[in-house]
């Protein structure tokens, strides 16, 4: 008697769940660096307010110079950074440097606070000089990114790296909240400088072949201004993102003060809606890739241009009974989050792909500048503009002002673009 043999294909394989760019070592480490890098900064920015509130009493004015400590080397520093970031052949270094010299900065405050040595004025230096390492280890990254990812995997890898960006988002502040609560604001802070080391350490085990350097005529912060001047693509992104930014600044300056004061809003709930956002920025950086594989790269950036300011409208449009009011307020948040994070990684592919290797860095911290600069200005415009003719009106023009940034990319090469341009 003889038996049969039922043959049956093998069960198709798992396909591994790890995103394919994680499984090279190379960019693991590096976005490992950036994701700790960046829970580093989150911490900080948490952590250094309550210090000066808690131990120093710290009204608006002072909070004041504290902020513009921490963003004016945004404004004066990222152009200069840029050039010289260009001109180093080994870019990796520089952010090394820039997080170990982050880590010392950090460390010095809780050691300071120990011998009774610390004061506001010392508070604000610390937060500009790692104001000015931040800048550095930003301008330095693009041309680092450059190197380690191959140009088809642009947008793959920016959705990776701004995803850890919203996780940051999502889990930084509650992780130094509690770290403040249990070890009060000072010593809060050495989870800050751990966190810059392990970045550090993340980024020495990189292996990466750098672009060289390209020395010679047309380099330099004029050449780089020069260059975005030129490019249509470049003009255009970064003359839509300061326009979304001027506005979109003017709507923050408003947002809280609207929401708690005229809308009746507790700060528990304005902290859940918020949480809202990350959430939403979570899964833009999940769904982008698809999307500019769908759509095209340049759509895509229409959409993140739309998706990002038109969700601002329900905030002054928001009235009636609280559940309604608060669920117009939920998705707004969610929504603006995912739009601002389908924008940011579009953009953010499209302005690599557009830029000379040898100028990334430069054209990098030009846009930096612009961008930066920008905001303070929107913000002062929008709490005069609430002054004069009130809260809710402000709102309205702010968020409305907002989506005519999609206008400089409507009318530029990025409307009908497929793939990611050639420099």
């Amino acid at each position: 008697m003889t038996e049969s043999l039922v043959l049956t294909d093998p069960a198709p394989p798992r396909r591994p769940r790890i995103p394919r760019l994680l499984r090279q070592a190379a960019f693991r480490r590096y976005w490992s660096a950036q994701a700790v890098s960046l829970f580093g900064d989150q911490i900080t920015v948490l952590a250094v307010p309550l210090l000066a509130v808690l131990a120093f009493g710290a009204g608006p004015a002072e909070m004041g110079y504290l902020t513009a400590a921490s963003l004016l080397p945004n404004l004066f520093f990222s152009l200069p950074a840029g050039a010289w970031v260009d001109r180093r052949p080994r870019r990796r270094q520089v952010m090394i440097v820039a997080d170990i010299g982050r880590a010392v900065l950090l460390l010095a405050v809780p050691l300071l606070w120990w011998v009774d040595a610390l004061n506001l004025p010392l508070l604000c230096v610390v937060a500009f000089l790692v104001g000015i390492l931040s800048v550095f280890f930003e301008v330095a990254h693009t041309s680092l990114f450059a190197a380690l990812v191959r140009r088809p995997d642009y947008v793959d890898a920016n959705s990776l790296i701004n995803g850890s960006r919203a996780m940051s988002h999502v889990a930084g502040p509650s992780i130094g909240g509690v770290l403040v609560q249990v070890l009060t604001a000072p010593f809060a802070l050495f989870s800050g400088v751990f966190t810059y080391l392990t970045s550090a350490v993340f980024l020495a085990r990189t292996t990466v072949t750098e672009h060289p350097v390209q020395s010679g005529p047309g380099r330099g912060m004029a050449a780089g201004v020069r260059y975005v001047g030129r490019s249509a693509v470049l003009r255009a992104t970064l003359l839509g993102t300061t326009t979304l930014n001027l506005f979109s600044y003017m709507f923050a300056a408003l947002f809280v003060l609207y929401v708690t004061t005229e809308l009746g809003v507790s700060a528990g709930l304005l902290g859940l809606i918020i949480g809202a956002g990350a959430v939403g920025g979570l899964l833009g950086a999940a769904v982008t890739g698809a999307i500019s594989r769908r759509i095209g790269i340049g759509p895509a950036v229409l959409l993140g241009f739309v998706a990002f300011p038109a969700p601002m409208v329900l905030v002054p449009l928001a009235t009636g009974p609280q559940p309604l009011v608060l669920a117009l307020l939920f998705a707004a948040e969610f929504v603006a989050a995912l739009g601002v994070m389908i924008l940011d990684i579009a953009v953010g592919s499209v302005q690599i792909a557009a830029t000379p290797v040898a100028m990334l860095a430069v054209v990098s911290g030009f846009r930096r500048t612009v961008n930066y600069g920008i905001r303070p200005i929107g913000a002062v415009l929008g709490g005069t503009l609430g002054a004069a003719i009130g809260v809710r009106p402000a709102l309205w023009i702010a968020s409305l002002g907002a989506l005519l940034g999609v206008l400089w990319v409507v009318f530029s090469p990025l409307r009908t673009m497929r793939t990611l341009p050639e420099n």
